[in-house]
């Protein structure tokens, strides 16, 4: 793992969510995309070396939708960079851990993605992210 490439935070309202953090670290989102196969409208701000990724569902079926139902609003997940991320997942499943999806897919921010299952990671909703070479 490389760093904690940002940490994603399930919001009702994009919009206001926008508005509302760009008070908050001073500064603007630098980009909106939506992710069909996930269900969501995201933005994010950078801060540093990290980003914040606000995710907004955009059908009531979308995992934002039932975390924000089950949950409310809030981290959703925290997301680590990683070099190799097919090497990544069969070591991690070497270790022990329940991955989401069997193969890598296209997430937002020219990323390829995997979640890890929050079961076997205390709870928490883990994301692997490698940025897709050009």
């Amino acid at each position: 793992m490389l760093k904690v490439e940002h940490i994603g935070i399930a919001v009702k309202n994009l919009q206001s969510a926008n508005e509302l953090f760009a008070k908050l670290l001073g500064s603007e989102h630098y980009k909106i995309e939506s992710v069909e196969s996930e269900g969501v409208s995201t933005s994010f701000f950078m801060m540093g070396e990290t980003k914040i990724e606000l995710l907004e569902a955009t059908h009531s079926d979308s995992p934002i939708a039932k975390f924000i139902e089950k949950r409310g609003e809030g981290i959703h997940h925290i997301a680590f960079e990683v070099a190799d991320i097919e090497t990544e997942m069969k070591r991690l499943q070497a270790e022990g851990f329940i991955l989401l999806n069997e193969t890598p897919k296209k997430g937002a921010d020219n990323k390829l993605i995997c979640f890890l299952h929050p079961k076997s990671t205390n709870g928490v909703l883990v994301e692997l992210c490698q940025e897709i070479k050009k």
